[in-house]
């Protein structure tokens, strides 16, 4: 009993830490766009930055997830939280001043994306240390909530808004989301390293990230769900970097009614979280994540052939939902499966694919939007492809006990049954 107390109050000081940092996410990444527009309308340049945004992804997810498996990840969190805010509240100051071009609004989301990827790896690592004997499902969904409240819910409409008011006024509120973030872990007592603190003199770097590498390659479930993971978040970025420009020029919304479109995508994305361990105790993972997949390219299938921002609207609605929920059955098997000591290091090669693959949807996103002139068309194809992957997510999937419907069923998902 005073285990899963303490749990909930470790998870309590980690949750609202998150939900303070995703605030502060939410409303840049709704200001980011928009300031990059009264700059630039090009469509690659837009589709360049949500790249960049995400680019660290790519260069140092990897290396992230060994550096959180070697310190406490408490504190990463605090100075990777410290740095954003920093690395914001310069912006504010240039944006005030008159100083910014696409290029400084391109490094910024550089900086952000770098301090990122330590200050998330830590926080879903931190995940099991946390819950001690709660549920992870319940967790992870708790979390997935708070990413989704801060930046769509409140961050969207908080970001738009402030922006028409006063283009720096967002990005000061950024930067005070950050400290805050940093502040709060200050509460969480303890000490939470992938090592323990007794370890002999830790192995290089190098053979670390290939330990990680090398059982994520031997175990065959894991493996199929990065992929699937992987392509999801290609196909879905095509479209998601040109929201934009779907919603300034597809269904004619102004600035401050783009963060109320980004709204109904957060209460999606909410319901997401709230029905996730439901739908997982009545259909199973399995099959959470093939339908949720489904209902991903329905809705942005469906978003390129409205032209209505109520339909459009609701049509993102149903996507957030249904990414939302598959995000919470990876984020449990991660955990789950996962060793503690080898958590971070399979999570960095695990972003360096899902969240790596990110910048390249973007930028093909652009071209695509630019060929086929507008951004609807993009959203069309993006769909499509959905539906695509999650047939093949089917075909991938259907002889792993993903259900763990039973006893037997958790500990045959720690199994490797092969090709």
């Amino acid at each position: 009993m005073d285990g899963t107390r303490n749990g909930g109050r470790r998870l309590g000081w980690l949750l609202t830490s998150s939900a303070a940092s995703h605030l502060g996410d939410g409303i840049g990444k709704v200001a980011l766009p928009l300031l990059a527009t009264t700059l630039t309308r090009d469509p690659v340049l837009i589709a360049g930055l949500s790249a960049t945004q995400f680019l660290p992804w790519l260069l140092f997810a990897a290396v992230a997830g060994a550096l959180v498996d070697r310190i406490d990840r408490r504190r990463a969190m605090i100075v990777a939280n410290t740095a954003r805010a920093a690395a914001v509240g310069v912006l504010a100051v240039l944006v005030a001043t008159g100083g910014m071009t696409i290029w400084l609004v391109y490094l910024t989301a550089l900086i952000i994306g770098t301090a990122e990827t330590i200050a998330d790896s830590a926080a879903n690592a931190l995940i099991p240390a946390v819950v001690g004997d709660g549920s992870l499902d319940a967790a992870n969904s708790k979390l997935q909530a708070c990413e989704i409240v801060g930046q769509t819910f409140l961050g969207g409409p908080v970001g738009s808004m402030t922006f028409a008011l006063f283009a720096a006024f967002p990005f000061i509120l950024n930067s005070a989301g950050f400290a805050i973030a940093a502040a709060v872990l200050l509460g969480l007592a303890g000490t939470y390293r992938g090592q323990a603190e007794s370890a002999v003199r830790p192995a290089k770097l190098r053979t670390e990230l290939a330990d990680g590498l090398r059982w994520l390659r031997g175990h065959t479930l894991l493996l199929r769900l990065v992929v699937v993971a992987g392509l999801l978040s290609l196909v879905s970025e095509l479209a998601q970097a040109q929201l934009v420009l779907y919603a300034l020029e597809d269904l004619h919304l102004s600035e401050a009614t783009f963060g109320l479109f980004a709204f109904v995508g957060g209460i999606g994305g909410l319901i997401g979280a709230g029905v996730a361990p439901r739908l997982v105790r009545a259909a199973g993972r399995r099959a959470l994540v093939v339908g949720g997949i489904v209902c991903c390219g329905a809705g942005f299938g469906g978003m390129g052939l409205v032209r209505s921002p109520v339909a459009g609207a609701a049509l993102f609605g149903l996507f957030a939902a249904a990414v939302v929920a598959v995000n919470v059955v990876l984020a449990t098997a991660r955990h789950t499966l996962v060793p503690g000591e080898l958590l971070g290091r399979v999570l960095g090669v695990w972003r360096t694919v899902v969240w790596g693959a990110i910048p390249l949807g973007a930028l093909l996103g652009g071209v695509l939007t630019e060929a086929l002139g507008t951004a609807a068309r993009t959203f069309a194809v993006s769909g499509v492809a959905m539906l695509a992957i999650a047939a093949c997510a089917f075909a991938a999937l259907r002889r792993f006990p993903l259900d763990d419907k039973s006893d037997s069923a958790a500990a045959l998902l720690h199994q490797d049954p092969g090709m």
